[in-house]
């Protein structure tokens, strides 16, 4: 089945929709959050476990993925999907994210991104047609054009070298993808530079991809720079196509978001801090490695229907994180991932019932650990 985008419902006070994604690896219901599988795997859970949680799509990554296990050996394999045994479908960044984060290894030219392996120290050159060859290969459902994340601070001149750079990329990404059963989206640039932005999107927009992201946030600007510039941003973008936001994700990010037209989302928040003992509740963080624990034996939310919170306390919690055992970053992402689909269900809800301009959210940690609730 092709891939389509078809929005089914408006809030009529903000600019949220809820929206329907096709693909040949089944529907993903919009607003959604998209769990990170950066090597094939969101870590320390099961494919199982994410539908449970409820997940409908997870990202896996070009750049780790071509350097191990690489590309050809996994659609040898028969594939991304049958490989990492996830049959829904999947969503794989270009590597651009890496060409930034591990900018002390790469060289940036107008054919690509000369990068240092950070596994063996070995030179490889990715450029715009690379990165389509390997997603092509690895057979994801949505691909994404090869782009350059500008950092910040960054010059005026920078960030429109940059731009103008990743347009270029993306003309040649479009050229070169072949695959009729995925889909391309573009990535806007422009840094912190609302005109930038306005070109950026308009240059990309041309190339009537499938979809399209915004990149470069959540890189070290205020929250309401942030915010501003992606309701400017998406303003510029079709109605008729899916509007991603790339790695930006605490739960008040993606009410906000939503409200300002956003679509898709990934982050690795949820995860990474299950990893570190910090839970997402409806009442704020908490911090399930603290000390109050030990003999807690309430759930880490006692209105959460997720598999660890209706079968373990924060004390055994607690107990796993201090004796390092796998099980306790196992059960705190099945809870946090649980967390997040929950209020991608309460957004959806508020927008079918017309009050969405009404839901919020705190940030992570905004009220500390759950003192009020102890």
């Amino acid at each position: 089945m092709p891939f389509s985008f078809e929005v089914l419902a408006r809030d009529p006070q903000t600019r949220a929709r809820t929206g329907r994604i096709t693909t040949p690896h089944g529907p993903v219901t919009t607003p959604i959050f998209m769990a990170v599988g950066t090597q094939a795997s969101v870590k320390s859970v099961t494919p199982e476990e994410l539908l449970a949680c409820r997940l409908e799509i997870v990202l896996a990554n070009t750049y780790h993925l071509y350097l191990r296990p690489g590309h050809d050996l996994i659609r040898a394999l028969g594939g991304l999907h049958r490989f990492m045994h996830w049959t829904r479908p999947i969503l794989t960044d270009s590597g651009g994210f890496q060409v930034y984060s591990l900018s002390s290894l790469r060289k940036l030219t107008e054919e690509g991104a000369l990068f240092q392996s950070h596994l063996d120290g070995s030179r490889h050159l990715l450029t715009p047609e690379r990165a389509v060859e390997i997603q092509e290969a690895l057979g994801a459902d949505i691909a994404m054009a090869l782009d350059e994340c500008v950092p910040y601070p960054a010059s005026y001149e920078y960030a429109r070298a940059s731009q103008e750079l990743t347009t270029r990329w993306a003309r040649r990404a479009k050229a070169a993808h072949q695959r009729p059963d995925q889909a391309l989206f573009g990535i806007v640039q422009g840094g912190m530079y609302q005109d930038l932005r306005e070109q950026s999107a308009r240059d990309i927009v041309e190339l009537d991809l499938e979809g399209y992201a915004l990149g470069g946030f959540s890189v070290g600007e205020t929250k309401r720079l942030m915010y501003d510039l992606i309701g400017e941003t998406a303003s510029y973008l079709p109605a008729d196509k899916p509007r991603y936001l790339m790695g930006v994700g605490t739960p008040a990010d993606l009410v906000q978001c939503v409200k300002l037209g956003v679509d898709m989302f990934d982050c690795v928040m949820p995860t990474r801090n299950a990893r570190n003992g910090y839970l997402f509740t409806r009442h704020g963080r908490l911090v399930v490695k603290n000390a109050r624990y030990a003999r807690d034996e309430r759930p880490i939310d006692p209105d959460c229907t997720c598999y660890t919170c209706q079968h373990y306390s924060r004390a055994y919690l607690r107990h796993l994180f201090v004796a390092e055992e796998m099980l306790g970053p196992r059960l705190n992402t099945i809870h946090n991932l649980h967390y997040y689909m929950d209020v991608i269900e309460m957004i959806r809800t508020a927008i079918a019932e017309g009050r969405l301009e009404t839901l919020t959210l705190g940030e992570p940690g905004s009220g500390g650990d759950l003192e009020e609730h102890g």
